[in-house]
This record gives structure tokens, C-alpha cells and sequence, in this order.
């Protein structure tokens, strides 16, 4: 009986780690954790009624993903991304996103057209209440449904951590109203390329997307 007790707590342990993990992200990327700032295993551990143990096991997640770096008798912080290191995270996302584009326009129907055009009307209620931070969620979300229909398991794997990694330099391409405008007329030029089933014409669209997000970081990051 208590090896059962003992093997139905570890489960529900195992359980949450990817709810901490996500809950973790979350926090990272909506700015509540920020670069350079540890992560208080303590207080997330309270907030989601958990011990420190998984809190820590998810943690240890995030390292191998590379948003979080572990200090020796400090704990973990949240890991700095360089200018650098961010544009080039843009380049690679650029080839694999083309990519996704020209598998998904083949393969992608109505319906899934349909859910897409539900993340980018969101998107555009976003950018009239200046929400910055639904906008880039959404923009997330938008990325990894075009991602997913490419039906890439490699891909699809792959693609999670780069946008983890890009959340350390979160939104600096997508601050203003201007810029989440011009982003969202892309995702539309997308949308139409991915329904008209043109492989070519799809990919153009997300790999000029990409570019484009590079430019708008190019240009914050320039001043």
C-alpha cells in the first residue's frame, strides 16, 4: 500500500512539472521575470500550490532549453539573450519558417484557414487596445498553428525552443502600434498565401515575414 501511495505522489509530481515549466514561460515572457533575474523557486512554488521540487525540476527543463542558466549555490536565472544571438535566432527561424510554409500550403484546409483567421482577427483587436502583450502571445500562437500544419515532427519540435529562446528578447521588434500593424498585414498576406495552396507563394510570404521582424528589431535595437 505505500509503495502504491508513493508511486501515485510521484506521478502527480511528474504531473505538473510541464504546467510549472509553461507557468514559468509564461511569466518570462510577459515580462514578469526578466533577464538576469532569478527565478524565486519559493514564491512559484507557493503560487502553484506545489512543493520545490518540481518547481526546481522544471527549472532544470528550462536550462536545457536555454531560458534559464543555473548559478552554483544561487539557483537559476533567467538567461540574457546578446543582439547577436537575437538576429541570429531570426535567420534560423527565417529558413525553418519558409519551410513550414511551403509543407503547410499543400496540406492546410478550411478549417485550419478558418482557426488562423480567428488568431489574426484576435491579433487585430490586440493592436486597437495596444496590447502588447496578448498581441505577441497570439503572434506565438499564429507562428506555431502555421508550424504544426506543416506536419514536420522535426520541425515541430525544433520550433518551440527557438521562440522560447527569442522570448529573452521579448516584443523589442513589436513595441508600437506601427509595428504590430505591419506584422499582423503580413500574417494576412500568409493567410491568403497558405489558402491558395501555393507552396512557393507561401513560402515567399513567411520567410519575408521573418525578415521583416528581423528589420523591426534591426530598428529598435538601433535606436
Amino acid at each position: 500500500m505505500k509503495t502504491k501511495a508513493r508511486a501515485s505522489a510521484q506521478l502527480r509530481v511528474e504531473s505538473s512539472v510541464p504546467h510549472i515549466q509553461a507557468e514559468i514561460e509564461r511569466l518570462i515572457a510577459n515580462g514578469e521575470i526578466d533577464a538576469g533575474e532569478r527565478v524565486k523557486e519559493a514564491v512559484i512554488a507557493q503560487l502553484l500550490g506545489v512543493s520545490r521540487g518540481p518547481v526546481r525540476e522544471a527549472c532544470r527543463l528550462l536550462e536545457r532549453v536555454g531560458l534559464l542558466k543555473s548559478v552554483m549555490n544561487k539557483g537559476f536565472y533567467v538567461r540574457s539573450l546578446s543582439a547577436k544571438e537575437a538576429l541570429d535566432l531570426y535567420d534560423l527561424r527565417r529558413n525553418l519558417f519558409g519551410m513550414a510554409g511551403r509543407l503547410a500550403a499543400p496540406r492546410i484546409d478550411d478549417l485550419k484557414i478558418q482557426g488562423l483567421e480567428q488568431v489574426y482577427n484576435a491579433m487585430n483587436e490586440a493592436i486597437s487596445e495596444n496590447d502588447t502583450v496578448r498581441f505577441y502571445n497570439l503572434n506565438t500562437d499564429f507562428h506555431q498553428q502555421v508550424v504544426e500544419y506543416a506536419d514536420n515532427y522535426r520541425l515541430t519540435e525544433i520550433w518551440p525552443t527557438l521562440e522560447s529562446e527569442l522570448q529573452l528578447f521579448r516584443r523589442q521588434g513589436l513595441y508600437t502600434v506601427a509595428s504590430m500593424q505591419n506584422s499582423n498585414r503580413e500574417h494576412r498576406v500568409i493567410l491568403d498565401a497558405l489558402a491558395s495552396g501555393n507552396p512557393e507563394l507561401a513560402q515567399r510570404a513567411t520567410e519575408q515575414h521573418i525578415a521583416e521582424g528581423k528589420v523591426r528589431l534591426l530598428r529598435n535595437i538601433n535606436g
